[in-house]
């Protein structure tokens, strides 16, 4: 198996130093990348990756585990980030703020050593790195500051010099303490190859313009929020931007928040991008940008993909940053190195894997829409996929689920008295689509999935209502105008259900649209049928049609008899992600052997779903979706994804590193297990997931239509079936129910 060694990371602050300066030496030789494009930075080199502390967005910050990885996963030329913070006797210390408690264990091992200082003309109260020797300081461990991020790996490290690690930072607050940060940079420069020397305050970068006039380290001016005030000039940093010229006199570059050149509105749009680089290059001075995060808030332009954020600093075909300052290196190594300056007609580079819409581009617009089926088209999807439902007059169209509830405006509409029960679909009670007439179905507002809203990440809101429903038909036709798609995806569940209980034969339905739609003509575009159901695709057999099994629970393996059995009626299988890679805690727990042991028996396998929210992503993929993909394709070995955001998916196949030998580390496929090996005490495990046996794919034949049906289906339920933990599902009430349409049209405001 691929992937690097995340084992090693455990490796000493002194090794991390050694070995970062000879990375530091070979690169100012060599200055290789793989990308061999003129780039619209300020020399046309590519723009530097800067680590923040190190891997910080998965480490404690300024650690040498986050050092270590950073390095690991980060481009060739990386360069390290250190916040330099003074002690009392004049060591210099990495950590990322001036105040050591949010961010360490100084509060429990001195509790009795707090204090108050004013810090930029503010009053801060806390532990100041100032008022302990680095003596102290070396028995103090460090902590994940940001509470947001995975706690588990506090204590590995304690806090590093900077002769230790490296980097730059200027914090203020220091001068009325006797310390001078200027008499501590320039002897540390004795000893350290310092790239770079970052400060928020002017006086301190024109006092180091001298000693560092015949070397090769640059001054870099930090812009902070534009209303801040910057203390030696007494200006906003607002206003110094305007005089640019100013800045050339006594830095090389500036560093600003990525807002100074791509500003994004109140509703977390973008606007225009502003003349902030072209400006500075004019002036000569280099741009960074900072506040790169994969964990973060996205203007929702991004899709949720952190990799188009970074290619919209580096490849808008107008200006492109000299590098940016991120705790995710290794998302922003394969923007620069794998992603950016492809062409736009880039051909893929791998057939593999075949890139199947999730409800069209369901990430960007409400599922199964014309703009979201349109869209999953442009986007390069090989296949696009419509789950048919039916209308109270027999017409299959296309919706993500039978209960109008789930993806529809329904209850703000004189329909929402429609509630009723149909426990074989469901537990709760819902407005089902064939308890209204394809031209009432027709006249709702779609509204788009937010899977993630608990977590306040919300999707593409001022599009949250775009599109109309299309039937099946209008799909069909649509598909088949589409050149670039390969396939169409028909999804077919609640078949028993309908002929029983609503006189409906949807198979027959789904085989009269393809009929009429010339699917089954010599040459026309192949048609995948899925179902969880054996017995629907039993029926759909005869036909040149791909019939794809879906397991629709979490398996650790299924036996061989079993598989034998699924080869009898279907030609594919979809599983979940957890049936590939279980989860503990978030982490990677093992890679099982679902995927080659079907593969084994001459079925592709695909893996639903793929979504590009960071919290969707486990830990050991870093919050990256890119990631994510390339560890189900290099080592999970999937023949294809079911993805809510096709274009990531899509533009995985382009990207360049595919091509080369050996491939990247920031494009190698983690090894399971390794990182949650890192963390301290576990959990009890959990029991193992269930095999995929042979009851649990057979079926009865499928029922004949029931002809005039006039029992609603509201009638006695069958006994509720135990779930996969042998609990019993048990029918909510109807207070419930309205409380999950209140919520419902709650989310929906």
């Amino acid at each position: 198996m691929g992937g690097y060694n995340l084992a090693n990371l455990a490796n000493n602050v002194v090794a991390v130093s050694f070995v970062f300066l000879q990375l530091s030496a070979f690169i100012l030789a060599q200055n290789s990348t793989t990308n061999s494009t003129e780039w619209l930075t300020l020399d046309g080199s590519p723009p530097l990756v800067i680590a923040h502390g190190g891997y910080s967005g998965m480490f404690p910050d300024s650690g040498a585990t986050a050092y270590s990885l950073a390095m690991l996963t980060g481009v060739p030329d990386l360069v390290l980030w250190c916040d330099v913070q003074l002690t009392k006797d004049g060591a210099g210390i990495c950590f990322p703020n001036i105040m050591l408690n949010n961010a360490s264990t100084v509060e429990g091992d001195y509790p009795n050593m707090a204090n108050s200082y004013i810090v930029n003309g503010v009053k801060k109260d806390g532990y100041f790195s100032i008022d302990f020797t680095l003596k102290q300081l070396q028995s103090v461990l460090l902590t994940q500051g940001i509470y947001t991020r995975p706690p588990h790996f506090d204590g590995r490290d304690l806090i590093a010099t900077v002769e230790d690690v490296f980097m730059n930072n200027q914090p203020a607050g220091f001068c009325q303490h006797n310390l001078s940060m200027r008499s501590y940079v320039i002897s540390v420069a004795d000893s350290v190859l310092i790239s770079h020397i970052s400060s928020p305050e002017i006086a301190f970068l024109q006092q180091l313009a001298s000693p560092f006039a015949t070397t090769e380290t640059k001054l870099i001016f930090r812009f902070l929020d534009q209303d801040t005030i910057e203390l030696s000039t007494n200006q906003t940093y607002g206003s110094l931007l305007k005089n640019l010229t100013f800045i050339q006199s006594f830095a090389s570059g500036i560093l600003v928040p990525k807002s100074y050149i791509w500003p994004v509105d109140e509703t977390s749009y973008l606007l225009p991008h502003t003349s902030l680089v072209a400006d500075a290059h004019k002036n000569g001075l280099e741009v960074f940008a900072s506040d790169f995060a994969n964990d973060n808030v996205f203007p929702y332009n991004y899709s949720f993909s952190p990799v188009a954020e970074y290619l919209s600093f580096i490849d808008n075909k107008e200006f492109s940053v000299d590098g940016v300052l991120t705790d995710f290196p290794m998302t922003s190594s394969e923007a620069r190195d794998c992603f950016a300056y492809l062409d736009s007609n880039a051909s893929v580079h791998q057939a593999k894997p075949l890139v199947i819409s999730h409800f069209g581009a369901s990430g960007d617009y409400p599922g199964c829409t014309d703009i979201s089926y349109t869209t999953a088209i442009s986007d390069g999807a090989d296949v696009i996929d419509c789950p048919v439902q039916m209308s109270k007059d027999g017409v299959p169209f296309c919706l993500s689920s039978a209960n109008l509830l789930n993806s529809t405006l329904v209850t703000q509409t004189e329909f929402r008295n429609l509630l009723t029960t149909a426990t074989e679909i469901q537990p709760n009670q819902g407005i089902f689509s064939f308890s209204l007439s394809w031209a009432d179905i027709q006249s709702l507002t779609p509204v788009i999935s937010s899977p993630y809203a608990g977590s306040l990440l919300f999707r593409n809101p001022k599009f949250r209502n775009a599109g109309k429903l299309i039937s099946l038909a209008d799909f069909l036709d649509l598909a088949k105008n589409a050149s670039s798609l390969s396939r169409v995806l028909i999804k077919i569940e609640n078949a028993k259900y309908l002929a029983v209980n609503q006189s409906m034969s949807v198979t027959d339905a789904v085989l009269s649209a393809l009929e009429n739609a010339g699917y089954n003509a010599p040459g026309a575009k192949k048609v995948m049928i899925q179902s969880t159901s054996s017995a629907v695709l039993k029926v759909m057999g005869g036909k040149e049609y791909e019939l794809v099994y879906e397991v629709d629970e979490t398996i650790r393996d299924a036996p061989n008899a079993t598989i034998v059995e699924i080869k009898k009626f279907a030609n594919s299988v979809v599983v979940n992600k957890k049936s590939i890679y279980p989860l503990v805690m978030g982490y990677l727990s093992s890679l099982t052997d679902v995927v080659p042991h079907i593969q084994s028996f001459e079925l592709p396998v695909y893996v639903q779903i793929l979504k590009n929210e960071f919290v969707s992503v486990p830990y050991d993929f870093f919050s990256d979706p890119i990631a994510e993909i390339n560890n189900f394709v290099k080592e999970a070995k999937v023949d294809g994804v079911i993805t809510d955001f096709p274009k990531t998916a899509v533009e995985y196949k382009k990207n360049r590193c595919l091509t080369m030998d050996p491939s990247p580390l920031y494009m190698s496929g983690v090894r399971p297990a390794e990182l949650i090996g890192l963390v301290g005490a576990l959990p009890p495990a959990e029991p193992p997931s269930p095999l995929l046996n042979q009851d649990d794919i057979s079926e009865s034949p499928l029922p004949a239509v029931v002809k005039d049906a006039s029992s609603p289906p509201t009638s006695t339920p069958e006994p509720p079936k135990p779930s996969a933990s042998g609990q019993h599902q048990i029918t909510a009430s109807t207070l419930v129910s309205l409380l999950s349409i209140f919520i419902a049209v709650f989310l929906m405001l």
